[in-house]
Formats: structure tokens, C-alpha cells, sequence
């Protein structure tokens, strides 16, 4: 597993085309590993200030943003860092305490009758999305420690878009809520965590959702 951190520069025309469309940013990050892989990344964006965008990625091969400098970078500069997961992943263990960030899908799935599946429907407020990351956290393979919850809800927001599986297709209205979580976990099963950090949290996985990065306490 590979994980990656590209510069988004602000000023470029085409990272606002980027984060304007989930599903043009999902086309480009798809565009960084040659097709045949069976690649499926994951991906998040965090605006860390007014001049500064990170995009992250993980996946099971190393990526190619080669696109992503000359559409929305400083091909000047440096142009993205990438390095093995594995040895990070392999190091968890249970009790270690960790700072998180994760921007999920927080959803629900609701009854629309009998013997149907229930349809997914979002999370509103910020007290349910903070319970929804509660109630997972166990098979996710983590507990949220601190007071009051654990964990704080640092960004909210939706991305309402027109998905085509082809450009003439009409496509179909998506709407997706986002939530971002900051907090502190502790680890209580390795094995599942490292799944979770690596096939993602929820779902919207194809739309920037689902990934949580993790650094040490301050």
C-alpha cells in the first residue's frame, strides 16, 4: 500500500474545475494508475488554509499525478510525495493512541418497506454525525477517547453533482454529504483498523469519502 500527498494549487483554473466536480476529481485521481490494476483509491481533500489544499491518497499502487501537476499543481516545484503504508500499518497495535482526521459519508439506511433494502439517507445534524462515527468505531477497530465525544466535527458540507458513466449520456442527480471528523482514538483491533484505513470508512469511497489519515498525539 502507497500513501500519497499532492499540493493542490489554489490559483489554477483547473483545481477549481477539481473541486468543483467530485467526479471529475474521481476521474483524476483514476487517471494516476494504469488501467488493468484494479486500483480502487482512496482519496480526500483538505483545505488546511485559504492558500493551502492537500490531496491525499491511498492505494495498492504507487500513482502517476503527472495530469494533476500540469492541471492543478506548481510544475515547478516539487510535485508530490509518496511513501510505503505498509510498514505504518503493519506497526499498529492495540492501546496506541492516535490523532485522526476522516471525511465521511455519514448515512443511514431507512425501511421503505417490507422485504426491500433501506435506503441510504444522510446524517443532518452534528450531534447524530458525531454518533454515527461513535457507533461504527468498534468495527472500524477503535475506540474515541477524550471529552465529550472524541471527537470534534471540523467541516460540513454537500457536493451536488450530474454523474455520466459517458460524456452524452443525460446522467443522474448525486447529492452527497460530507463531514469531517478530528479527534483521538485509541486502537483496541489492528487488523481492523488497518482494513478500514485502507478499503475506507462508509461510503461516497469513489467521491472523496472514507479516508482516515492518522499522526501522533501532540
Amino acid at each position: 500500500m502507497y500513501l500519497s500527498r499532492f499540493a493542490l494549487n489554489p490559483a489554477r483554473r483547473g483545481t477549481g474545475r477539481l473541486l468543483a466536480s467530485p467526479q471529475r476529481m474521481h476521474a483524476a485521481v483514476m487517471a494516476a494508475y494504469p488501467p488493468g490494476l484494479g486500483v480502487r483509491p482512496l482519496w480526500r481533500v483538505d483545505r488546511r488554509s485559504r492558500h493551502e489544499l492537500l490531496l491525499y491518497l491511498v492505494a495498492s499502487a504507487e500513482p502517476d499525478l503527472t495530469h494533476l501537476v500540469e492541471q492543478a499543481g506548481w510544475p515547478t516545484s516539487a510535485a508530490w510525495d509518496t511513501t510505503a503504508y505498509d510498514h505504518f500499518l503493519d506497526s499498529l497495535g492495540p492501546g496506541q493512541a492516535w490523532r485522526f482526521r476522516l471525511t465521511a459519508n455519514p448515512v443511514r439506511a431507512v425501511a421503505s418497506g417490507r422485504g426491500r433494502r433501506g435506503k441510504p439517507v444522510p446524517v443532518g445534524s452534528q450531534e447524530k454525525q458525531e454518533e454515527w462515527l461513535r457507533e461504527r468505531s468498534a468495527q472500524w477497530g477503535f475506540t474515541l477517547e477524550g471529552s465529550p465525544n472524541g471527537v470534534s466535527l471540523t467541516g460540513r458540507g454537500q457536493d451536488v453533482f450530474t454523474r455520466r458513466e459517458h460524456v452524452a449520456e443525460k446522467g443522474c442527480r448525486v447529492t452527497i454529504t460530507r463531514a469531517q471528523f478530528d479527534g483521538l482514538l485509541t486502537v483496541t483491533d489492528p487488523a481492523r483498523l488497518r482494513a478500514a484505513l485502507t478499503t475506507g470508512m462508509g461510503r461516497a469511497k469513489a467521491y472523496g469519502c472514507g479516508l482516515m489519515t492518522l499522526a501522533r498525539p501532540r
